[in-house]
Formats: structure tokens, C-alpha cells, sequence
């Protein structure tokens, strides 16, 4: 009996040992597995945010990179008129918009105007400025285009651009764009588009209360857009 109990006692030692082994096998593989990616679950979601407003030394310098001739380029140009200095107009034939410097000077910058159609002539002032403006499109705007957002914060993304001065008592505004290769080009519903550097200059420029000449749509003068 001494023996037989002996066996079975030396048969359940050799089985624990087996056990144990596994085990400690097992822990092993476990304390070296390579860690994986955390459940879906737990992993952090980050909210969409508003584009970052960038400051002035960080806009683009759309002036030099952006595909338009060198007459469409902001620069000093002699120009004749009665308006007196600080008027803007716009020559929406030529895509040009001048602000009178006096003296036979104004600073010539390239624009681009509205589409066929939606070309317009008057006075206007502007009525109100914005720095990178939120986009609320007009009524009239989302009847004939029903797939525009009905709000656009303002930023890089946003086609108002840098700046935007509004023209009081119209739907119109003077202002940047996110697409400066529009520029020289009838493209818009009739407001008037300017590259976000030049617009960022006449905005320190003009103010509230500024005189804004919009001339009739014409035949485009050669000698205006040679010199």
C-alpha cells in the first residue's frame, strides 16, 4: 500500500509540474505579446474646429504664386479723373478696381466681376466692414443655387477670403477669395473679388463712408490692360 500510495503521489507531482510549466509558459507569451491598437471604442475622437484665422504676416502670398498676369498685379498706375482721392472705381469692363491717390495716381488693383448677367453700374458707399468674414449667401443666391451651405465660418476655406467690405443698400461686397485664380475673370454673382493681399491693402485704406464708383460693362480697352 506504502508503495502504491508512493506512485500515485509521484504521479500527481509530475502532473502539477506539467501544469505549472504550461502556466508559466503561458504568462510568458502574455508578458512579451506585442501590444495592439486599443478598441474602437476607447479611442479619443477629436471634434472638427473652425478653420484657424490666420494672422496677417501668415496669409498667403497669393500676389506671387497666384496664375495672373502682370497687369492684374497691384501697382501705382497715372490715372485721370474728377473723383476725389479716396474714391474707389471699378472698372468692371477691364476686371480693374483703382483707388484714387490724387494727383493723376491711383493704385490699380485686378479684379474679377460678376458673370454674364449679373454685371451692375452705380454709387454705392461701403456700408460696413468685416475681417475674415462668416459667408451667409443672399436668398436670391441659394434660390439659384439651392446646394450652397446656408453659413460658412470665416477663414481660409470660406470665398469671402481675408476681408470683405459691404456695400450699403445692395447684395454686393467688395472682398478676398480662395480662388485667386478667378481674377480678370467675369465670375461672380456681381460682387467683386480681389486677391486676399490686395484686398488686405485697400481695406486699411478705405473706410466706412467711402465713395464707390461701379462704371457700366463694356467692350474691354486694350490700352488699359497693355499698360
Amino acid at each position: 500500500m506504502f508503495s502504491s500510495s508512493l506512485r500515485l503521489l509521484s504521479s500527481t507531482s509530475v502532473a502539477a509540474a506539467v501544469v505549472l510549466s504550461a502556466a508559466s509558459a503561458q504568462a510568458q507569451r502574455l508578458n512579451f505579446a506585442p501590444l495592439s491598437a486599443p478598441p474602437f471604442m476607447f479611442q479619443r475622437i477629436v471634434p472638427q474646429e473652425r478653420a484657424p484665422v490666420l494672422p496677417e504676416e501668415r496669409i498667403t502670398e497669393e500676389r506671387d504664386a497666384a496664375p495672373v498676369p502682370d497687369h492684374l498685379r497691384r501697382q501705382i498706375v497715372d490715372y485721370r479723373t474728377n473723383e476725389a482721392r479716396g474714391t474707389i472705381i471699378i472698372d468692371t469692363a477691364n476686371t480693374y478696381l483703382y483707388y484714387v491717390l490724387g494727383n493723376g495716381k491711383a493704385v490699380r488693383y485686378g479684379i474679377g466681376v460678376g458673370r454674364e448677367g449679373f454685371t451692375w453700374s452705380g454709387v454705392k458707399t461701403i456700408g460696413r466692414k468685416a475681417e475674415w468674414p462668416d459667408w451667409v449667401p443672399p436668398q436670391e443666391m441659394i434660390a439659384r443655387q439651392p446646394y450652397l451651405p446656408r453659413w460658412m465660418a470665416g477663414g481660409r476655406g470660406n470665398p469671402l477670403g481675408a476681408r470683405a467690405m459691404y456695400l450699403a443698400g445692395s447684395l454686393y461686397r467688395i472682398h478676398g477669395t480662395n480662388a485667386p485664380s478667378s481674377i480678370g475673370r467675369n465670375v461672380s454673382s456681381g460682387c467683386i473679388r480681389m486677391l486676399n493681399k490686395d484686398v488686405v491693402d485697400l481695406y486699411q485704406r478705405a473706410n466706412v463712408g467711402t465713395k464707390v464708383v461701379v462704371l457700366p460693362d463694356g467692350p474691354r480697352s486694350t490700352r488699359i490692360a497693355s499698360r
